[in-house]
């Protein structure tokens, strides 16, 4: 399996490659050269695996240089109750990502997959965690180093911080927008003091820290030197890691591959329904890919009118679902990259865009940029919005209807998913993390806290470490040079 840049640098790349690199060196992100298939015989096959196996199988098409035997060790180290063990809904944590059906009536069926079982209590570990070891593995083998360089709006920073810590060879310097998560995120994040973590409290919003991870990763010399990689989706095996949680949500809601399901995703940088994309493509039978935003709406107004407009800083909303206050979705190159047949001299010209004058339009009309959004509906993407009130809403009506609480963001999702909804095709809806989390919200919702998995209860009450800084990328290069000692 060989890999590419979206915006065209050669292809001679493999999966063990690309995984510690992060950014291609044309500023692009890296796609395989083509996506492997999945047959109906195959996913027959892969109904009875346990969710390791099923990662092993998924992964093997895309990271075909390392041994199968190694790969297979990396998932089962990665993928067990101990790690993942705060199951919720009823089910068994050896399940990894159960599903509840919330209501399945009128041939309509809206199912809830738990995706937040690991340690951070955010869909975010189902990727990291695997990271963490992929990246311990491949160091391992070259005997290096890595400076991991990242930006958070709130769930990244903590899964990948709780996913390196303590690693060999690995330290992680992680950005995130002062004063703009949720007490409890801050805290997980804040409060460690393992000597190989650093957190940077940026003056800004996400985009302006997400900005900066990729300035430093765009200075080749730079980060060659100072050995960068990265853990943001914008990491290839980050994305492809995510693949696997869509299987095994249509293989547990399904009995037979003649039937589809659709998924709807709370989404910013459109790395977690990237993921999803990447698994239709490959033959999955989803039938849609729902993306739920929040009030910045930058991928639902895509999705509705085929225009991309980034918002600068100062027109970004802060919201109750802070994870999703995201205006330039990273990701969102892969998907154009496909919607563009692999033009990847479009595709640079059309990011170019997005640099120097804040977005583009492919909705046909007069004056845009060419009329790909007709082609949207073949990849089978839909979209909607949720605003404070509508998630207020929906805690409560969820919490009422099914006894259940869910966070901010999934509130999101569910309002969305509801709108979307169609007979004889099951809705799956990916929670993002545990409710815990957005406390303030719940509170707000439903007039009680929000229940705490055990080793959670002061978070808040710890010491915190971390700096604060200005979006200054020259002065976050000497930060970290001087943090690493290289």
């Amino acid at each position: 399996m060989q890999y590419a840049s979206t915006r065209g640098h050669a292809a001679a790349q493999n999966f063990s490659e690309i995984l510690l690199g992060g950014l291609a060196p044309d500023g692009g992100l890296y796609l395989p050269t083509s996506y492997p298939q999945v047959s109906g015989a195959e996913l027959d096959a892969w109904r009875g695996l346990s969710y390791a196996g099923l990662a092993f199988e998924v992964l093997k098409k895309f990271a075909t240089d390392i041994p199968a035997e190694d790969l297979r060790a990396i998932v089962e180290k990665t993928y067990t109750a101990d790690v993942y063990r705060n199951a919720r809904l009823g089910e068994d944590a050896a399940q990894i990502t159960p599903l509840r059906v919330l209501e399945d009536k009128d041939g309509r069926k809206l199912i809830l997959q738990a995706l937040s079982n690991g340690p951070t209590l955010a869909f975010k570990d189902m990727a990291m965690q695997l990271l963490g070891n992929l990246f311990e593995y491949a160091l391992a083998k070259k005997q290096a180093e890595l400076n991991i360089f990242g930006a958070t709006s709130g769930d990244t920073g903590s899964a990948a911080e709780y996913a390196m810590r303590g690693k060999k060879g690995i330290r992680v310097f992680m950005l995130s927008p002062h004063k703009k998560m949720s007490a409890f995120q801050t805290a997980q994040m804040f409060s460690l003091q393992d000597p190989n973590i650093f957190n940077i409290a940026v003056e800004g919003v996400f985009d302006d820290c997400q900005d900066m991870v990729k300035a430093v990763s765009n200075d080749l010399a730079y980060k060659e030197r100072q050995k960068i990689g990265t853990v943001n989706s914008i990491n290839w095996a980050r994305v492809v890691a995510q693949v696997v949680y869509y299987f095994r949500g249509y293989l547990s809601a399904t009995t037979s591959n003649a039937q589809k399901v659709s998924f709807t995703v709370p989404s910013g940088n459109f790395g977690n329904i990237c993921a999803g994309h990447i698994a239709r493509m490959m033959g999955l039978p989803i039938d849609k890919l729902v993306v739920a935003t929040n009030e910045n709406d930058v991928l639902d107004e895509f999705f509705r009118t085929g225009v991309y407009r980034v918002r600068k800083s100062a027109e970004t909303w802060h919201t109750t679902s802070p994870s999703m206050d995201i205006s330039k979705a990273s990701n969102f190159e892969r998907f154009i990259y496909d919607l563009l047949d692999g033009d990847a001299a479009r595709v640079k010209a059309l990011f170019g865009k997005v640099e120097t004058v804040g977005g583009f339009d492919l909705s046909g009309q007069p004056g845009s940029d060419g009329d790909e959004f007709k082609k949207v509906a073949r990849f089978g993407f839909q979209s909607g919005k949720s605003v404070h009130a509508d998630r207020l809403n929906t805690i409560r009506q969820v919490e009422k209807n099914y006894g259940i609480t869910i966070d901010t963001h999934t509130a999101d999702g569910i309002k969305v998913a509801l709108e979307h909804i169609e007979t004889g095709v099951p809705m799956i809806v990916l929670e993002t993390a545990l409710p815990a989390k957005f406390n303030e919200t719940i509170r707000e919702a439903l007039g009680r806290d929000a229940e705490r998995p055990a080793g959670f209860e002061n978070i808040e009450a710890l010491p915190q470490r971390f700096e604060v800084m200005t979006a200054d990328v020259e002065k976050m290069k000497a930060y970290i040079a001087a943090n690493t000692g290289l």
